[in-house]
Parts: structure tokens; C-alpha cells; sequence
């Protein structure tokens, strides 16, 4: 049986619904782990710590997709992202 889990990204947590949604390694393969809005041609497109990506993430989620408002995401966020590869310690 086909595992239905939903891939992630694991540094913003957004569903990577088709490989095209995928980053990039350095080689310009695909990478499965990172959504091409994080992750580019090998490295992470931005230096943010987890704290700042969650604000930058929380106008993109909580207009009903997934989350009814910003408080909502945030608090959701608090808790999935410190579960993400990029920022578990």
C-alpha cells in the first residue's frame, strides 16, 4: 500500500504537491526535502532563523488556507517547524 502522507517542505512546512514545487541541489537536481522558494541550486535562498521564516510564512497561510488567521498560524507554526529538518536541533 502507497503511502498517502503529504510531503513538506522542511524549512516552511508548505506542501510540495508536484516535483515541480521541488528546490534544487547544486547539480540542478531536484530536491525532495526543500520547496524551490527555500532551497536553490544548493543552498537556502534566505538566512532566516526559524522565528523570522514563521512571520514571513504567516501572511501566505492564514487567510483560511490552512489557517482562519494569523494568531491561528503562528501558534500551528510554533509547533510543526521545530519538527522540520532545517530546524531541528
Amino acid at each position: 500500500m502507497e503511502n498517502m502522507e503529504m510531503k513538506i517542505c522542511q524549512s516552511c512546512a508548505m506542501p510540495l504537491e508536484s516535483p515541480d514545487l521541488y528546490g534544487t541541489n547544486a547539480d540542478g537536481s531536484k530536491n525532495e526535502d526543500y520547496c524551490n522558494y527555500c532551497f536553490k541550486d544548493g543552498s537556502f535562498t534566505s538566512d532566516e532563523t526559524m522565528e523570522q521564516m514563521i512571520e514571513t510564512c504567516v501572511p501566505f497561510v492564514s487567510k483560511g488556507n490552512p489557517w482562519p488567521g494569523e494568531e491561528t498560524a503562528r501558534k500551528a507554526m510554533l509547533e510543526i517547524f521545530p519538527n522540520l529538518k532545517r530546524w531541528k536541533k
